[in-house]
């Protein structure tokens, strides 16, 4: 199990570039792009490191985080995503994650992620500038959508929006702080 790294991530190419970077480092990764499939793996060799995306066709990567520890309970995991929101981080994190990338990311980050001995980032010091309005509805949407278990038409019920608003506007990059 000597610097195995897993690397779930159902975006074939970019999965296949990040496990390719690290085996140029002499970095035993390999990739999985399925939750069957990395289970499959993790099962017949536990990893010691993951690099878990949060949305894996349409299912939460979220799932995955219990299942891998269990499997190893030392495993360092790092979740990354292409839609960040502050509630998707820290149930990433209460499950054991040690920390929340937000895509794209550099390998210098993923593997910065995972030599920081001490897990997740708690000396984080909040800004003295309060969010914008558009990120406090993008955090807002995400809580809600994450309430849902992704439901897109329970959240669009919830939030008392239409339904294609909605999709509209998850289909956007996260807005800045």
């Amino acid at each position: 199990m000597n610097n195995s790294i897993l690397v779930i991530d159902d975006d074939a190419t970019f999965n296949s570039v990040l496990v390719r970077a690290m085996q140029r480092r002499d970095l035993g990764a390999r990739g999985a792009t399925t939750p069957e499939d990395a289970l499959a793996q993790a099962t017949s060799a536990p990893p010691e490191r993951v690099v878990l995306d949060l949305n894996l066709g349409g299912s939460s990567g979220l799932a995955l985080i219990p299942q891998l520890l269990a499997l190893n309970p030392d495993c360092r995991i790092v979740v990354l995503t292409g839609y960040a929101s502050i509630a998707t981080a820290v149930d990433a994190i209460k499950l054991g994650a040690v920390q929340y990338l937000a895509k794209p990311v550099e390998l210098e980050a993923i593997l910065a992620a995972f030599a920081d001995a001490e897990g997740p980032d708690t000396d984080c010091i909040p800004s003295d500038e309060p969010l914008s309005v558009d990120r406090l509805e993008w955090e807002h949407i995400q809580r809600v959508l994450h309430e849902n278990d992704g439901n897109i038409s329970a959240t669009a019920r919830a939030l008392k929006m239409h339904r294609r608003t909605l999709q509209r506007k998850l289909a956007k990059r996260p807005v800045k702080h």
